[in-house]
């Protein structure tokens, strides 16, 4: 006798794997383009280089904002992989090299599809939650990290934090290595240069 009750799921959870997969497929092969350099992609070329028709893309993925939300998500995981907490209680020239040569790997990982948002966000919503998201991300990493010094700054805090903020986030970095040309071990000087001195400057105000 056929048990009709247990090839239900099973067949459920063959289907739902396989929608899991083509989803999988569309976002790499539109992070892949990317990453290539068609910061534009259309949903036709996604479609193609996933193996799909496009209707099968758009059965997934409603509109270009789910396959950016989806698409911001793996990115998310693929910076998650390469970070690792750097602890407070490090020596302060130690935290900003870690944290330095930590926020290059991220921002360099992160930078195809940063440019590829910045055409597109000012007419999307999602790339923008994006964006708010990504900067959240880094100044509680900035919070946790600096800790100490930021205690140190007293009524100056939330300023402090903005500046550390500002210089540690992807349009600072877009400007020395696009608009400054320069190459990624300067610009990583550059940025624990600006770093190192907004810190130690909140340290001496606050032994003052």
């Amino acid at each position: 006798m056929i048990d009709v009750d247990a090839e239900v799921p099973t067949r459920m959870d063959g289907r739902t794997a396989r929608a899991a997969r083509t989803r999988s497929a569309i976002v790499e092969a539109h992070l892949a383009l990317i990453d290539e350099g068609d910061l534009r992609p259309t949903g036709e070329r996604i479609a193609e280089r996933a193996g799909v028709s496009l209707r099968t893309l758009w059965t997934n993925f409603k509109d270009m904002e789910g396959l950016f939300a989806a698409t911001g998500q793996r990115v998310d995981e693929r910076q998650a992989t390469l970070y690792r907490p750097i602890p407070p209680e490090l020596p302060l020239a130690r935290r900003i090299a870690e944290f330095c040569a930590q926020r290059v790997r991220l921002l360099e990982v992160l930078a195809p599809s940063a440019r590829a948002s910045a055409l597109r966000e000012p007419f999307s919503p999602q790339l923008r939650r994006n964006r708010e998201a990504a900067i959240a991300r880094v100044r509680d990493e900035i919070e946790q990290v600096f800790a100490p010094e930021l205690a140190y700054a007293g009524p100056g805090r939330g300023q402090l934090l903005d500046a550390l903020t500002v210089a540690s986030t992807w349009s600072t970095w877009s400007m020395m290595r696009d608009a400054m040309g320069l190459d990624v071990d300067t610009a990583r000087d550059t940025l624990a240069r600006t770093v190192g001195a907004l810190l130690v400057d909140a340290v001496a105000a606050g032994l003052r």
